[in-house]
């Protein structure tokens, strides 16, 4: 059997002889762009960041875990602390976002797959927000995390002795008589990996479907110019 599009030079067979590149000029971008939906969906499951705090109180060090829906971890313990220096409590950082977040990340999911049958630039455009989603997940950190630092309680038992700061989103960073070390989480690590398995599969699919879609446009010229 075969498919011939009525174009020069793109024909698309499907037999024995051609099932491999059949398999892989087409079918391999719709795999990778599926997978890129899996692996977002599965890192909603896991921690995007992590950091911990060491102080002389607490020498095994307190330990914050945040999904993109929660935190988990010694968060009372290191609100205590922060108490200290008048910043506020954690679970006040990104409300709005935490609230909408899992249902943002099932959607860039269901984009992706939506993708998958789509055979023009558009599926580009469609799987734009889960390539940016990592970066954007990290530059919202940062902005909480320099709100934090820059809206100290002045009332603060120790605020008069901390000047503002924005503690480090990645590596170490010292607080007074605090340590931080903050960095990515599985989930996060696990959300790259599928903006670059997604950018793969996009490469893939332009490769696949190009062709065709350049032959359509000539095609089309071609009887608009035997209609002039």
């Amino acid at each position: 059997m075969a498919t011939v599009f009525e174009s020069e030079e793109v024909t698309v067979k499907v037999g024995e002889e051609e099932i491999r590149t059949t398999l892989t000029t087409f079918l391999l971008p719709s795999l990778l762009l599926m997978l890129g939906a899996m692996l977002i969906v599965v890192s909603i499951f896991l921690p995007y960041w992590q950091m911990t705090l060491k102080a002389p109180q607490y020498p095994k060090g307190l330990h914050v875990e945040v999904y993109v829906n929660k935190m988990t971890g010694d968060v009372r313990e290191v609100d205590g602390l922060n108490h200290y220096i008048g910043m506020p409590k954690l679970e006040e950082a990104a409300q709005l976002e935490r609230s909408f977040s899992v249902i943002a990340l099932v959607v860039l999911a269901l984009l992706l797959t939506a993708g998958v049958f789509i055979h023009n630039q558009w599926a580009g455009v469609l799987a734009l927000p889960a390539i940016l989603y990592p970066a954007i997940f990290l530059a919202d950190m940062a902005y909480w995390l320099y709100t934090f630092g820059h809206n100290l309680d002045p009332k603060a038992p120790l605020s008069s002795s901390i000047k503002p700061f924005t503690p480090p989103v990645l590596g170490e960073g010292v607080i007074g008589q605090f340590r931080t070390v903050a960095s990515l989480g599985p989930g996060l690590i696990l959300a790259m990996v599928a903006s670059f398995v997604i950018l793969i599969g996009l490469w893939f699919h332009r490769r696949a479907y190009k062709p065709i879609v350049d032959a359509r446009k000539r095609q089309a010229r071609r009887m608009e110019a035997r209609r002039g």
